[in-house]
């Protein structure tokens, strides 16, 4: 990421607190069928197999997003390009083919495929651009990253609408939020960083 330091850093801070909170969701939430060790706000006895292993999916691919977007926009340019690449490209094809081969989630496995490939492109787009041209001239395609500009913002939106507005027209009390609000800091991070290319 090419703007400014603190922005960077604020980026990574909250980018890496939501990837860490989808990490412990991962460990206290686990996809087997037997009862769940921690505490579930649906019990294991109750929830399906199917519906555990989706969500166990879905809090893997945000803490590889949180934690992935946290490190590229502290690194930058330290990391090759083309380990980002992987890092990133890998998960986008496993997203796009678990979409078009099951319908259950096709809608979040894609937006997760978006989410990998946005990370590819930025890496790839960095990586492409001639060495002073990150802090001089926008990089990448203009149109694709502009797109991706509203796709995030409208996400964004989206989720935040759906956060603030619950049954009683309140925020959500306790923790029962937080998926959303990681949702929500992850999609504002996507277009920050999407912005500043």
């Amino acid at each position: 990421m090419h703007g400014p330091v603190l922005v960077s850093w604020l980026l990574a801070v909250l980018t890496a607190a939501s990837g860490a909170y989808c990490l412990t969701r991962l460990r206290h939430a686990p996809c087997s069928t037997g009862p769940s060790p921690g505490p579930s706000p649906v019990p294991s006895s109750v929830q399906p197999a199917p519906h555990r292993l989706l969500a166990h999916e879905s809090d893997a691919a945000e803490a590889l997003m949180g934690l992935g977007m946290a490190a590229m926009a502290v690194t930058g340019a330290v990391v090759p390009a083309m380990v980002w690449a992987w890092v990133f490209g890998v998960p986008a094809v496993c997203f796009l083919f678990g979409a078009v081969r099951g319908p259950a989630r096709r809608t979040h496995r894609l937006h997760h495929a978006i989410g990998t490939l946005a990370m590819t492109y930025m890496a790839l787009a960095m990586a492409a651009a001639p060495a002073h041209a990150h802090h001089a001239a926008s990089v990448g395609a203009p149109l694709l990253t502009g797109a991706l500009l509203l796709y995030f913002g409208g996400y964004s939106l989206w989720t935040g609408t759906r956060l603030l507005g619950t049954p009683g027209g309140g925020l959500p009390v306790g923790t029962a939020g937080l998926p959303q609000a990681c949702r929500l800091s992850m999609g504002i991070g996507m277009f920050a960083m999407l912005l500043t290319m």
